[in-house]
């Protein structure tokens, strides 16, 4: 979020001549066509998120809620978790139940959702925010953390399709009060256990909002920039092994100072855990919300070093800060290139950083990339590579809304609702390497505006390509399914760790095809808020053969599998 909303350009310099030849320039590919289909109310889905809006704009209202593909049951297919927020303490709206902070849809098979929230047993009532799936004690189901305002919430799969709350048996509802947004399981410590990372936003309460009493021309009361709150330090929680955690945030180096104040310098909104340095160990990118973004490295001994400016992930070209929102990693160019793409706020394009020879240095190539001036428009939120058409190239979509309902009266040719964008990855690694997709390419469903916030995928029906959930703000979610018909192949490997931690989370998978090399890895925190599926898509393109394929386990063991046959799903557990 910006300093200030009345500031249409933020006091950016205009877009330098680059971005604009880039806007102009057409590109030699056109992208396929691959339809989505809004399937929402077809699949049985009736989740509406609350934020428990009164007139008072307080701050929370305009931030939830996430949204994670699972298959909480272990029947095969991914089932869906949508995250809600909920009314205000002593303004529940007469006659109204208070709403669960979560909604549990099963997927039956043949596109059919049933919602399961109470036989599943997670009833609870909280002003929920995003969710992070993992198995931390290994016994091959997956467990539910919840972030929130005013402490976070664990749920252990009991088995049998039933959950339960153990939050204060394993120590991680965190301070009282405070408000955390996505969160990620890793194992940073290679134990073979998943550890817990929180992203903390602002250091918020009611009292400090109104306090603060922002307002927009011609609108009045509004809701107010972070500049109006102190940071807040994320939270790491070391798995203990005995389904209690222990928070090491401090001893580990996470808490990073604001030189001038003292106090917590961090207003993260979001992660992305990835081997930065490609030395085995997870790194962790955090998004923050106009202050500069940190990239803490891996010091392989407990602790990590933030290494955001001096490594230039940091700021944008001009050394300034920008609102960044969601995020997501991946080694979209298929060689050794990884970049780092964070939705931004409305009047700061997307940024995707690259890395250069040295994989410790990263530049912003947004603009050289084309998904830069494309995206300066929208407010950012939701964002993640994928391979919509599987042509073995990863592609970008961002789901985008903005913060005020009045923003059109303060801004002039801004908006609430906002359409979602899709880039399509053309793989010219010299040129412009993506290409924003029109709705003649992929329909009118995927771009109806939303106040988008939390967005992830997964194959729902089992058909190798990667359909799509995206959340909003106050509304519907919308599912839309992929229904391109390209003839493209495609290869879905799951891995089960043995040594490492079972869900394989942080393993890179190595595929040789057709004479390209696709990496990916296992991460299911992607986005904002949110969590895509844990098994790995391939999109192959015409092959009809794969080379070679190789994994590197996050424990470090690298294993080699007979070339498997295309068009599968393909189970592998670690030797």
């Amino acid at each position: 979020m910006p300093n200030n909303f009345t500031s249409a350009a933020r006091r950016l310099p205009p877009l330098p001549v680059l971005a604009l030849l880039a806007a102009l320039t057409a590109p030699a590919a056109e992208p396929p066509t691959a339809r989505f289909t809004d399937i929402t109310a077809a699949a049985g889905i009736t989740f509406r998120h609350q934020n428990g809006a009164y007139g008072a704009k307080l701050l929370p209202e305009t931030m939830g809620g996430g949204v994670a593909w699972l298959d909480y049951d272990g029947d095969g297919r991914p089932d869906l978790l949508f995250v809600n927020s909920g009314y205000w303490p002593g303004h529940v709206p007469a006659g109204i139940a208070l709403v669960p902070a979560l909604t549990l849809y099963h997927n039956e098979g043949r596109g059919r959702f049933t919602d399961v929230t109470v036989a599943a047993g997670l009833t609870n009532t909280f002003y929920g925010m995003g969710v992070a799936v993992g198995d931390y004690d290994n016994d091959g189901r997956p467990d539910l953390f919840l972030t929130a305002v005013g402490g976070n919430h664990l749920f252990h799969n009991e088995g049998g399709g039933r959950y339960r709350e153990v939050t204060g048996l394993a120590g991680v509802g965190g301070t009282p009060g405070a408000w955390s947004t996505s969160a990620a399981w890793i194992d940073y410590d290679n134990d073979g256990r998943l550890d817990l990372f929180v992203c903390n936003y602002l250091q918020w309460t009611p009292e400090l909002d109104r306090a603060a009493n922002f307002e927009l021309p011609n609108v009045g009361r509004a809701y107010g920039p972070p500049r109006n709150f102190a940071g807040a330090f994320p939270y790491l929680y070391h798995n203990d092994g005995d389904g209690h955690f222990t928070e090491v945030s401090a001893a580990a180096g996470l808490r990073v100072l604001h030189p001038a104040t003292g106090q917590p310098l961090a207003k993260s909104l979001a992660v992305a855990p990835v081997d930065v340095d490609h030395d085995g160990w997870i790194d962790l990118v955090v998004a923050n919300d106009t202050v500069q973004n940190f990239v803490f490295r891996n010091q392989h001994d407990g602790t990590f070093k933030e290494i955001g400016a001096r490594i230039g992930i940091a700021y944008d070209a001009y050394g300034l800060t920008r609102g960044a929102m969601g995020i997501d990693s991946a080694r979209f160019r298929n060689d050794d290139t990884l970049g780092i793409a964070i939705g931004n706020f409305a009047n700061e394009m997307s940024a995707l950083y690259v890395s250069q020879r040295d994989s410790l240095m990263f530049a912003d190539e947004a603009i050289k990339e084309g998904v830069g001036p494309a995206s300066r428009h929208l407010l950012k939120f939701g964002l993640f590579f994928f391979d919509y058409d599987l042509d073995g190239r990863l592609d970008v979509l961002t789901v985008n809304g903005h913060l005020e309902p009045e923003i059109a009266r303060a801004q002039p040719g801004q908006s609430y609702r906002q359409p979602a964008q899709l880039f399509w990855n053309r793989g010219d690694p010299k040129g412009q390497g993506f290409v924003a997709v029109p709705p003649e390419k992929c329909g009118t469903d995927l771009f109806q505006p939303l106040v988008g916030r939390g967005s992830a995928f997964a194959d729902l029906d089992g058909d190798g390509d990667l359909d799509v959930v995206l959340t909003q703000i106050g509304g519907p979610p919308v599912l839309l399914r992929n229904d391109q018909k390209l003839g493209h192949h495609w290869l879905r490997l799951k891995l089960v760790g043995t040594h490492s931690n079972r869900d394989a989370i942080g393993a890179w998978i190595k595929l040789r095809v057709g004479g390209r090399t696709l990496s990916r890895q296992v991460m299911p925190t992607r986005s904002y808020l949110s969590q895509s599926e844990l098994p790995v898509t391939f999109g192959l393109g015409p092959a009809t053969r794969i080379d070679t394929l190789e994994i590197t386990w996050p424990r470090g063991q690298v294993q080699k599998v007979p070339a498997p046959a295309v068009d599968q799903v393909l189970t592998i557990t670690e030797p």
